[in-house]
């Protein structure tokens, strides 16, 4: 069965990972399309760490080949913050804008200057005989407004170095190129092809 399920409900990450992995002859879904999964708590410490305990409780649950992620927002100012809690970094049921402006709330006193910043991801591809890991970084800073109206999470506060647009404002197809979910798929892509293309043979 060539299907590849994406450890998410959330509806921009799952459109990004569909477009970079287009080429591949694969049906991909996410956890919007298996209501039986349950919520997952991601009680890692790690990017890593989530990454994992995503992608083992939905393949123990559903038996198919999984692709999950975790990723977040490190602030070199902040001392790495906000990190594995980037999603949640304002409060447990929180939004983005909330989180966006809690950033801005923390860097009030940094010098745009000063506010290098980069985001990272880890995704691990797991099927019943494998658990792949990669990595992606795109270091970048944060400004002092929201601008932009595409991505999610920090896109809008986050410009990536050699650019002059936040991941809001650049066009998809160059955020896919250069952002951290890009970069760590781009490695384990070869992996995923891979494994479809032997259970097809």
């Amino acid at each position: 069965m060539n299907t590849l399920i994406i450890a998410t409900k959330n509806k921009g990450k799952v459109k990004e990972v569909k477009e970079i992995l287009n080429d591949i002859n694969i049906e991909i879904k996410s956890l919007v399309d298996y209501p039986e999964v349950q919520d997952i708590e991601e009680h890692g410490d790690t990017f890593e760490m989530n990454a994992l305990i995503k992608a083992r409780e939905v393949f123990n649950t559903l038996g198919i080949p999984i692709l999950s992620d975790d990723s977040g927002l490190e602030v070199y100012a902040l001392g790495m913050k906000p990190g594995v809690y980037s999603a949640r970094y304002a409060c447990e049921d929180v939004n983005s804008l909330k989180n966006n402006l809690k950033l801005l709330f923390e860097l009030q006193s940094v010098p745009e200057n000063q506010r290098h910043a980069r985001f990272r991801c880890v995704t691990v591809f797991k099927t019943s005989d494998a658990e792949i890991i990669s990595e992606g970084i795109c270091e970048g800073r944060i400004i002092s407004e929201l601008k932009g109206e595409g991505g999610f999470g920090y896109d809008p506060l986050f410009i990536p170095d050699g650019y002059s647009q936040t991941f809001a404002e650049l066009p998809q197809d160059v955020k896919n190129i250069i952002s951290h979910r890009g970069m760590a798929l781009r490695k384990i892509k070869p992996i995923i092809r891979g494994h479809f293309q032997y259970l097809n043979n």
